[in-house]
């Protein structure tokens, strides 16, 4: 591996958190993340408090398929569902200027929660998830057993917004939720990552890499790139060999 990538990665597998920053041509965005089977609430509070951006869990194409978790992009430009809602038609995303496919799935909510967006509420949603996709992965389910296992437990819409990865992962793309998932992949954890995009204080800009940098080493946080992580996985940018 890269300088750098087996300290994150060793960290990563030890329940540490890690920074991820994209790309300077991609979302430019720094990630703060953390093992979902780890997340304690004060996990989640460090990324509420410290991070400013949107939590979300991003899981591997794998465990999308697993519990039939379906694109809200397709959804959302499923002809049936744009004839019942129209407005559908005028909101379709078609014009991202980072990327040309959202990797936005489900939100979902533990049934156990009261509100659902507390930090030992989205504690409970994120650990709870990880731990039952490892669970039914040593079982023998079909697709329909896979599904009612998540329904028994989950509902939707819910506070903790999901993030699927694109088939292929990095080698088709190479956003965020495709990198935190490749980083829980090469520390032998369920592709399972509870994560949050860093702001500048005001809230108007991603935080810099550089302020990202300082405040991994005054917090003892490794920091990647997706640069790194793509040399790790064998890749280049672009996602070829």
């Amino acid at each position: 591996m890269v300088s750098g990538v087996e300290q994150a990665i060793e960290a990563f597998s030890n329940g540490q958190p890690v920074l991820v920053f994209d790309s300077a041509f991609r979302e430019q965005e720094t990630d703060l993340l953390f093992p979902a089977s780890v997340a304690k609430p004060s996990a989640i509070r460090q990324l509420r408090k410290d991070c400013g951006g949107l939590l979300f869990l991003a899981i591997g194409d794998e465990v999308g398929t697993g519990f039939g978790l379906p694109w809200l992009q397709d959804l959302h430009i499923n002809p049936e569902l744009v004839k019942e809602n129209p407005v559908l038609h005028h909101l379709m995303t078609n014009d991202l200027q980072y990327d040309s496919r959202s990797a936005f799935t489900l939100s979902l909510n533990h049934r156990d929660t009261f509100t659902g967006i507390t930090d030992r509420d989205r504690s409970l949603t994120t650990r709870r998830f990880s731990e039952l996709w490892t669970e039914i992965q040593s079982r023998e389910l079909t697709e329909n057993e896979r599904m009612e296992a998540l329904g028994k437990e989950f509902r939707t819409p819910g506070h903790i917004p999901v993030c699927r990865e694109s088939p292929g992962g990095l080698a088709n793309r190479q956003g965020h939720t495709e990198l935190a998932v490749a980083v829980a992949r090469m520390a032998g954890l369920p592709p399972i990552v509870i994560g949050a995009e860093m702001l500048q204080p005001d809230g108007d800009a991603a935080l810099s890499v550089e302020d990202a940098q300082k405040y991994g080493e005054k917090h003892g946080i490794p920091f990647l790139s997706g640069d790194d992580i793509l040399i790790a996985s064998g890749l280049n940018r672009g996602g070829k060999n």
